[in-house]
Formats: C-alpha cells, sequence, structure tokens
C-alpha cells in the first residue's frame, strides 16, 4: 500500500487560500501546507523552502510563505545557516504544551542522532493530507494497525533496534460547521 499527497498542489497555491488573517493565527496549523511542514519539520529537523517543496511537491514560494506565517506564529524559527545564504528552519521546543511521550521520545532521538550508528541515523516519515470520510479514515486506521501489528508479533533478531510508529490522522476542519 503506497500513500501520496493529494494533489491540492494548485488549489493550496491561490492566493485566497494563502492569504493570512488574524482570524488564521488561531487555527495557523490546521491549513495542510502548514501541517505538512510541520510534520516535516518534526521529522528532519530543519529545513528550508527549498527542501520542503522537494520533498512535499509544492513550490518553493509556497512553503517559504508558510515558513514565514509559521514563524509569525511563533511556531517555528531560523536554525543557524551553515552556508550563510540558506534559509533553514526548525520546531520551537521550548512552546507550552501536554506531556506528549511520543515527542519526548522524538525529541530525545533528534538530540541523539549524531551519535547513532551510521546505518541508524535517519528516520522515516509519511506525510500525507488525503481526502476521506470519517468511516474511511477509521478503515485506513485499522489498515496501518495491522500493517503494524505484523512487525510488532515479531521475535526481536539480531540488528533490529526498537522503532516508535506514530500515526496520527485527525480532519483539517476550515470551519465550526464542517
Amino acid at each position: 500500500m503506497v500513500f501520496s499527497l493529494v494533489s491540492l498542489t494548485s488549489a493550496l497555491q491561490s492566493s485566497t487560500l494563502c492569504k493570512v488573517t488574524s482570524e488564521d493565527q488561531a487555527t495557523l496549523p490546521e491549513h495542510p501546507v502548514r501541517v505538512a511542514l510541520l510534520d516535516l519539520l518534526a521529522s528532519e529537523g530543519t529545513v528550508t523552502s527549498t527542501r520542503a517543496a522537494a520533498r512535499l511537491g509544492y513550490s518553493s514560494g509556497l512553503c517559504s510563505f508558510h515558513l514565514r506565517r509559521l514563524a509569525q506564529a511563533g511556531l517555528i524559527e531560523e536554525a543557524p545557516s551553515t552556508d550563510g545564504r540558506a534559509r533553514p528552519w526548525r520546531l520551537r521546543w521550548d512552546l507550552p504544551e501536554q506531556p506528549d511521550p511520543d515527542l519526548d521520545d522524538y525529541r530525545r532521538w533528534l538530540a541523539r542522532r549524531p551519535h547513532a550508528p551510521a546505518r541508524w541515523r535517519r528516520d522515516e516519515a509519511v506525510t500525507a493530507v488525503v481526502n476521506l470520510t470519517p468511516r474511511e479514515m477509521r478503515e485506513l486506521a485499522t489498515e496501518i494497525e495491522a500493517l503494524v501489528a505484523r512487525y510488532e508479533s515479531r521475535g526481536k533478531r539480531r540488528g533490529m533496534k526498537p522503532v516508535a510508529v506514530v500515526a496520527r490522522m485527525f480532519p483539517l476542519l476550515e470551519a465550526e460547521n464542517d
């Protein structure tokens, strides 16, 4: 089973969908491009708009626009640039938040990744925005659970390490009446 980004690129690049108003600030992360960018930042640590565009299938300009909006909302910040030209971004970890064991494990992974054996320095992420009914969302969750269960039931063998698998699905609601 392969998951891919929904073909929303042209619609999401329209000026009306990208316009940010003061009302948008409360729901800023719920924009599909912003959710994808936050997921990408969580999985990669830092990204530039060019790198984000290549990974997510959007234009560099669109990614740059939404990265700046996420920064204005205080969710991300500029990371130190290695070449002086690139403008990398990273998540801000000093936000007040509810305890999240998955996020704590991920933060620990990011801190220790440079010291891990080379073959274990990479993590994998699947980021997609798909159109589903509530029933289809539950079916997809059931399929993912079944796929993960196949690996959970295996015994530990040489070369294996415990790997956290985290999947979250939630509707990107635009208005209260959806």
